[in-house]
């Protein structure tokens, strides 16, 4: 770094050595500011966590790049203003908090309610750690205009996070996301009223608890079907997470009886002590499930991450192996057994609509497609998917949404991912394929039968602090000025480039404009044979994600590993010639 950045990232740090700031934490930026290696210093410094449209996610600790109680109180004092503003005729302002198992998130989350009671806002906080799902029911529930909950997903223990969510269950979306931020960005750390009254502080608890869970039982579909095998064996593991306090509980309302836990993973902890990261797409995260399954011939395997938004499904294959299934694959599973069992009810209308994002399987659109449904694509994230079934609201009705990293919503009481509806959703259409005398497995392949044959796979790229935030956009800067030509064997057909929203057909020359509201910073590459590659910067983490996804046939489930083999090799090709 040089020295005049070095000179402003110093100046920075001394301001938080004033009275504005506890004592404990002038004493950790002392000490920050007189050790001799000055990496920490600069990433705790060098910019200020910025509150974007999806709030705050960052490493704690102090400085201004850091998730603490200043960073978190000036995101809820801006939010309080902008509520104030934009709430000015309701005689009280109410707003929800959550907080998930992680270190820090208890203290977050109380010190956001003193804040909102401080501005005369009225905060319902629960009294213990809850799922996000259901911190969005609460925000419907009790006709809250707001809510936050403290969370930082599956990220790595040292991480924490801030999301905030509008009236109707959703996180926010424009143009209330740009004006809460500008409102955060004008926020001192004197500005920040930090001791609100505890008359204006409502603890929720098990009264919400049971009002949410009365709404996760009438997602069942075939609650028949569940009572002729209530008893299949279900492995559950929260992953040390908020899951854990209703998951079971949902399963259970369905009518499910042979619940298998994972006692060490039962432990609520943010030291996330038997995981290095609490991610279910992560098969080191899955370890002690799949081992237990295995011993006691599971029928499936279900976790949640550690704020129970994203639901991990194992199953078993034909050679007897517990796999983790893709975040594509789930979705797959919740909207051809939704559709499938609509069909057969014959509650189809012809006024139904399924959303996924751009980034998720394109085997969801054609299942939409072959059967009337609308779809929607929308961008990585489930404010987009809320946002359609608000503007749908009272006209369509939506019966599904998901995307790959392993979320889905399978109805809209909650307007964000949901694990606890989704697990014991899952558990059902388990109960569904044993009765056709079929694994969760074989189900999926008869859906490639049906729909066609794909394959889906994520690498991601970590570029750490200041360096890899420029380089990263170095790398996708290079991708838009000079896109591929060829991709594993076949031409490139269409670029479509979100961050001006047009599509161009390299072939023909023809450009055409995407239908989206706002620009994104992603890419997308569709080969003329049905390849599909996406690259985008993650919003929450210092990585460059690609998401690569191959179409084929399958003709039988005994060509399917041949299928698969030849899918691999040709994503495993293309990334070599991207340079991954």
């Amino acid at each position: 770094m040089a020295n005049q950045e070095l000179l402003e990232v110093r100046a920075k740090a001394q301001e938080w050595l004033s009275e504005t700031y506890d004592e404990q934490t002038r004493k950790e930026v002392q000490a920050l500011l007189d050790n001799e290696d000055t990496s920490e210093l600069v990433d705790s410094f060098y910019r200020s966590l910025e509150f974007g449209t999806g709030g705050l996610r960052g490493i704690m600790g102090v400085g201004t790049n850091r998730m603490n109680i200043y960073t978190v109180g000036a995101a809820t004092q801006g939010l309080c203003n902008y509520l104030k503003m934009n709430f000015a005729d309701l005689p009280q302002i109410s707003v929800a908090i959550g907080h998930d198992c992680r270190n820090n998130s208890r203290l977050f989350s109380e010190s956001s309610a003193k804040i909102f009671a401080a501005n005369g806002i009225k905060a319902y906080l629960f009294e213990d750690l809850r799922p996000t799902p259901e911190l969005s029911f609460a925000i419907r529930e009790l006709a809250c205009q707001s809510g936050i909950i403290l969370t930082a997903s599956h990220n790595p223990k040292e991480y924490n996070g801030y999301k905030a969510y509008w009236d109707d269950g959703s996180q926010i979306v424009g143009p209330h996301d740009v004006n809460i931020v500008n409102e955060v960005a004008k926020i001192k750390p004197e500005d920040i009223k930090f001791d609100g009254p505890d008359d204006l502080i409502e603890a929720l608890g098990e009264e919400m608890d049971n009002k949410f869970l009365s709404e996760v039982k009438k997602v069942s579909i075939s609650p028949d079907i569940v009572e002729k095998h209530k008893d299949i064996k279900i492995i559950y593991t929260p992953i040390h997470g908020t899951g854990v306090k209703l998951i079971p509980a949902a399963l259970h309302a369905f009518g499910f009886t042979n619940i298998i836990n994972i006692p060490e993973q039962d432990v609520v902890s943010g030291e996330f002590p038997t995981v290095v990261s609490p991610n279910p797409e992560e098969e080191a995260a899955m370890e002690m499930a799949m081992k237990k399954a295995a011993e006691v011939d599971a029928d499936v395997v279900m976790a949640s991450d550690p704020d129970a938004d994203r639901i991990g499904v194992v199953v078993k294959n034909d050679k007897g192996k517990y796999i983790i299934i893709n975040g594509n694959q789930t979705a797959l599973l919740f909207i051809y057994y939704i559709v499938t069992k609509m069909k057969e009810a014959g509650t189809l209308k012809g006024n139904e609509f399924i959303v996924k994002t751009i980034v998720t399987t394109e085997l969801i659109a054609k299942i939409a497609k072959k059967n009337n449904i609308e779809y929607f694509d929308v961008y990585t994230g489930f404010k987009f998917i809320a946002e359609i079934i608000r503007e749908l609201e009272g006209k369509k009705k939506y019966i599904g949404g998901g995307e790959e990293s392993f979320g889905f919503m399978p109805a809209d009481f909650v307007r964000d991912k949901d694990a606890v509806s989704s697990c014991a959703l899952m558990a059902e259409i388990t109960a569904w394929a044993i009765d056709q005398g079929k694994t969760l497995y074989e189900l999926l392949q008869d859906i490639y039968l049906e729909y066609g044959y794909s394959k889906e796979k994520m690498k991601y790229v970590v570029r750490k602090g200041k360096s890899g935030a420029e380089e990263i956009q170095q790398i996708m800067t290079k991708f838009r000025n000079d896109p591929p030509k060829h991709l594993g064997g076949s031409p490139m057909e269409w670029v479509k480039d979100y961050s001006t929203l047009i599509a161009k057909n390299l072939l023909t020359g023809a450009e055409t404009k995407i239908d989206q509201k706002i620009t994104s910073n992603v890419l997308q590459f569709f080969t003329h044979d049905g390849t599909k590659i996406s690259v985008r910067p993650s919003g929450t983490e210092p990585k460059i994600k690609f998401y690569f996804e191959v179409a084929g046939i399958l003709n039988s489930r005994k060509e399917f590993d041949r299928e698969e083999e030849k899918a691999e090799a040709k994503i495993e090709a293309i990334m070599e010639e991207l340079g991954l």
